[in-house]
């Protein structure tokens, strides 16, 4: 086998699965992006994936397969970079085991990240959230569990990922009622439940009736309800929810949306950014400053509270011509 199938392979079983641990997701990523890019290297050099080489892979066709992705594929710039991410990965692992191929691997790692426009968050208003929560029909099993899904959701602003996993174990309904979770980057998180929210849950772990290790929310048949599920269950109660509030349908709602939503009711709260961060389980706290930009209330107590300048409002006056012909001498 050549160098780079051999990396290729220590890199999953030694490198990810050994010594870094990563999740499975991580994993499926990293798979995803290194399998597309053997599939382009592969035509582009005429050559079966595992015949190719580290030389095969260089900085230009590297670039092309970015450019690929992102034309012919239309994913998005966040996308490429995280291809592009994983490429890096494999190629610093690379580096250790064939210095004899530095000057190509170097030549990929110094390709940059692309740089992208940065939206502002969509959230939803107080009133755009109670007509959603009060869409799902609660006089059946599954309108029961929805709400208490999408009202947990909102809540405590957790990832789908982690929405998905709770099991049963997961809630805890005593004093300081709180749910607890594993995260990204496998983080240990508590999130404190509101006294409704708990509410809500104590009634629907009695209907539930699993045992501790089960998935909080099932599906009829007992599985673990899916991110596509979740989401189709959400398009659906926002077209509900719309009839009633018609400004759910101007915003694209999704799953990420409720816990951006959790985000600026803490935010509009007064809870510090550090503590909110805190909360949704972000790495660095930079991530929750974009919460403040999307946010125009904040910013216009903000301008409430400033002192107004004193000069006072006119219009432009041109000089007087024959003043102006005597300055300009």
């Amino acid at each position: 086998m050549t160098a780079i199938a051999t990396t290729l392979q220590a890199f999953f079983t030694d490198r990810l699965a050994r010594q870094r641990q990563a999740s499975p997701h991580t994993v499926a990523s990293y798979r995803d992006a290194l399998r597309l890019l053997l599939i382009f290297a592969s035509k582009r050099q005429g050559k079966e994936p595992s015949k190719l080489d580290i030389d095969d892979i260089d900085a230009a066709l590297v670039g092309a397969f970015l450019d690929h992705i992102e034309q012919q594929r239309e994913n998005s710039v966040r996308t490429r970079n995280v291809r592009l991410a994983a490429i890096r990965s494999l190629f610093r692992y690379a580096a250790f085991r064939h210095p004899e191929h530095a000057a190509v691997i170097e030549r990929v790692l110094a390709i940059p990240s692309k740089r992208f426009d940065r939206r502002l968050v969509t959230f939803l208003t107080e009133q755009e959230l109670d007509a959603l929560l009060a869409a799902p029909a609660r006089s059946t099993w599954t309108g029961r569990r929805d709400h208490a899904m999408l009202g947990l959701a909102a809540q405590t602003g957790l990832r789908v990922s982690e929405l998905i996993g709770l099991r049963c174990a997961d809630v805890h309904l005593g004093s300081g009622a709180h749910v607890s979770c594993e995260g990204k980057g496998r983080k240990q998180r508590i999130t404190p439940l509101t006294s409704g929210t708990a509410a809500i849950l104590r009634v629907w772990l009695a209907e539930r009736a699993g045992q501790p290790a089960q998935p909080l929310f099932v599906t009829r048949s007992g599985k673990a309800l899916s991110r596509d599920a979740l989401e189709h269950r959400l398009a659906k109660y926002v077209q509900i929810a719309g009839s009633i509030c018609p400004s759910l349908t101007q915003k694209s709602v999704t799953m990420h949306v409720l816990r951006h939503s959790a985000a600026m009711r803490l935010l509009r709260a007064g809870i510090d950014t550090s503590v909110i961060a805190l909360w949704l389980g972000h790495e660095k706290i930079e991530t929750t400053q974009v919460y403040l930009h999307a946010d125009l209330e904040i910013k216009e107590r903000a301008l409430a509270k400033t002192v107004q300048t004193g000069t006072n409002p006119g219009r432009f006056r041109p000089a007087d011509k024959l003043l102006a012909f005597l300055e300009a001498l």
